[in-house]
């Protein structure tokens, strides 16, 4: 217990503390959350599942409640009750922060959530699935030369088919390349590569691609120092080559890792501008560098704000203004926007298998919300949220088509 009080005492800054002390108990956040929606029960309200963090901070930051735990609803931190604690945190809050903005007094429950994240995982009971994960990006960095070779023909093969798409031997994706405009930034997966360069190449831009991955598992278990770690092999090599801009594929907390995190955890601003995909398609759109037909065959098509890049990365109109431009029936989902419900998928429960039933109940909602607008084709601009949609398609019987902005875009050139 020594070790849970010496990380509250740590992360339990100003910020969190009126997050836990603010809260009126007045239950105005209930409605706000996707967990209650899909199945009200009082453990899926925000202000419970803070409130049993409010718990454990009064034992041990509370100097009246540590003398006096009974009058002040304190319990003593026990295994068990630390490994409830750390299922709550992981398993029953995806950090989408709509309680937030639903809540009058702006009471920051994910910051809750988030430090007992942090606590759980220092005490060793972090998911094992994103420890694994996080720790093989590390590991990918540390062997960055075993990797090398691999990834250089797997840009072949790659290349070879965005040379097909595009019917010219001419197109490229570079790799290494000094002085470029861009530093691409993308996922494991062709699909986050292949629409990218043909976007690129039709655009004319001068870029090169990342050997790593945008994906910072590290930010879900809230331990900073990897977090830190795994960012700083993408900005090391940024800044070797000399980039003007690192662009992040479409991963809601990627990109909310490197543009809002980033500058906090290394206490300065970057050599190179960071921005996302979409924001760069949006700029493509309004400069006239990439000429579009609607596409989709006439089949109505919707939107999901990813909870990152919407509502806390600001990204709302941009995806919206690319997707009207290269579709001919787009449909709002309602509420959307800031107001955009969590697909069920975000902070890392998409990567844990045992947590499958736990996010496609959460995601009923948004499966309602889709059927509600007669969509054939939902976008969305996370990878994330782009497997749960597909998940919740099969699994709700929605029968969908999901795809990201930057296919949607790649399918749309004239």
């Amino acid at each position: 217990m020594a070790l849970a009080r010496e990380m509250l005492e740590k992360l339990v800054d100003r910020r969190v503390l009126a997050a836990l002390e603010v809260c009126v108990r007045c239950g105005i956040c209930t409605e706000s959350c996707h967990y209650y929606r899909s199945n009200p029960k009082i453990e899926h309200t925000p202000y419970y599942r803070a409130e049993q963090v409010r718990r454990v901070c009064r034992q041990f930051l509370d100097p009246i409640g540590c003398a006096f735990p009974g009058w002040f609803g304190a319990k003593a931190t026990t295994d068990e009750a630390l490994s409830k604690l750390a299922e709550t945190a992981f398993a029953s809050c995806t950090l989408c922060h709509r309680c937030t903005f639903e809540c009058p007094f702006g009471v920051e429950t994910a910051e809750i959530m988030r430090v007992m994240r942090s606590v759980a995982t220092a005490t060793g009971y972090g998911p094992e699935m994103l420890i694994e994960i996080a720790g093989a990006a590390i590991a990918k960095e540390e062997n960055a030369e075993l990797f090398r070779d691999i990834f250089l023909e797997q840009v072949k093969e790659l290349e070879k088919e965005v040379q097909d798409r595009l019917g010219s031997s001419k197109a490229k994706i570079p790799v290494d390349r000094k002085g470029a405009r861009f530093l691409y930034v993308p996922l494991a997966g062709a699909h986050t590569i292949i629409p990218q360069a043909i976007i690129f190449n039709m655009a004319n831009e001068s870029w090169t691609l990342s050997m790593f991955d945008t994906a910072n598992y590290a930010v879900f278990l809230g331990d900073t120092a990897k977090a830190k770690r795994i960012a700083h092999r993408i900005i090391k090599e940024a800044e070797t080559l000399k980039v003007q801009e690192m662009i992040i594929t479409e991963c809601g907390h990627g990109y909310t890792a490197m543009r809002w995190e980033v500058p906090k955890w290394f206490g300065h601003s970057l050599s190179f501008g960071i921005r996302n995909i979409i924001e760069v398609l949006d700029e493509y759109m309004r400069d006239g560098a990439l000429h579009v037909n609607p596409s989709t065959d006439g089949e109505p098509v919707t939107y999901h704000d990813s909870c990152n890049l919407g509502r806390k990365g600001g990204l709302l109109e941009e995806p919206r203004r690319v997707i009207r431009a290269v579709v001919g029936d787009f449909r709002e989902m309602t509420p959307n926007r800031l107001h955009s419900y969590c697909c069920g998928a975000g902070s890392g429960l998409v990567a844990v298998p045992e947590w499958t039933d736990i996010r496609l109940q959460a995601g009923e909602l948004k499966a309602d919300q889709i059927r509600q607008t007669g969509a054939k084709i939902v976008v969305t601009s996370c990878d994330n949220c782009r497997f749960q949609i597909g998940e919740l398609s099969e699994h709700y019987g929605l029968n969908i088509e999901v795809t990201s902005i930057s296919e949607l875009t790649a399918g749309a050139l004239a």
